[in-house]
């Protein structure tokens, strides 16, 4: 949701990416898109259902996982990556934008939602932030949670959380809203990377989110940080 460009890691130098989606031309459109990409390869597609057996057999550094109507079955599919042994970084591709479904696919783990008509360009971008542990959202998306539509929280409730920050914390996620890496939070701190890798992990567990992405839904309904839209796609 993002947010800038926020990696934990360095991207590996070739991304693996597996494309779970029940349409087999958008499988196929998408897989041309990667492979025509440097540093990407999608060296196996596959249905929703097979997405688990597939994740576990490649192990790819990204899945597009499509989710469309009914959107249980999705749902479902990705509460199962994210709880494989080595998850990988899972964006949901799909149509649906509503305020319920996108804060399920939030609480189940993933760190990215884009939309199917997203941007070719934009989607490697967006393929390429995930492998770092970036989060990305199609900029409709941004635009919904900036308005607060997606978590269940009383806006004094999260208020509550970012008091619970100390200043330093507090610091960090503002930077880590508006994109920084962990390399640029340390610079802009006069810290250690091992020491911003620290920090994040303190302002998640004192938010009670798993991810970065979820943290940055949190700074933006409290307004700790800013997001700069780009007008297809965020990535933090």
């Amino acid at each position: 949701m993002g947010v800038g460009n926020i990696a934990p890691k360095e991207a590996p130098n070739t991304v693996n990416v597996l494309i779970a989606d029940d349409e087999a031309l958008l499988r196929t459109g998408i897989r041309l898109i990667l492979e025509a990409a440097a540093g990407l390869t999608a060296p196996m597609t596959c249905t929703i259902a097979e997405a688990v057996s597939s994740a576990t057999h490649l192990r790819p550094d990204v899945v597009l996982l499509g989710i469309q109507p009914p959107a249980a079955v999705g749902l479902k599919v990705l509460g199962r990556l994210r709880s494989l042994e080595t998850p990988p970084h899972v964006a949901v591709l799909s149509s649906l934008d509503s305020d319920s479904h996108i804060g399920e696919v939030l609480r189940l783990g993933a760190t990215g939602f884009l939309l199917r008509d997203t941007d070719p360009d934009v989607l490697t971008r967006s393929v390429r932030a995930l492998a770092t542990g970036a989060g990305c959202l199609s900029a409709p998306i941004v635009r919904r949670l900036s308005q607060g539509f997606t978590s269940g929280d009383a806006p004094g409730h999260l208020v509550g959380k970012l008091r619970a920050l100390s200043a330093r914390e507090r610091q960090t996620l503002h930077l880590l809203g508006h994109g920084h890496t962990n390399a640029e939070i340390g610079r802009q701190l006069n810290i250690s990377t091992t020491t911003v890798k620290d920090y994040v992990k303190a302002v998640l567990a004192k938010l009670g989110v798993t991810n970065r992405v979820q943290a940055a839904v949190i700074a933006t309904r409290t307004g700790a940080c800013g997001w700069h839209i780009h007008p297809n796609s965020h990535c933090c």
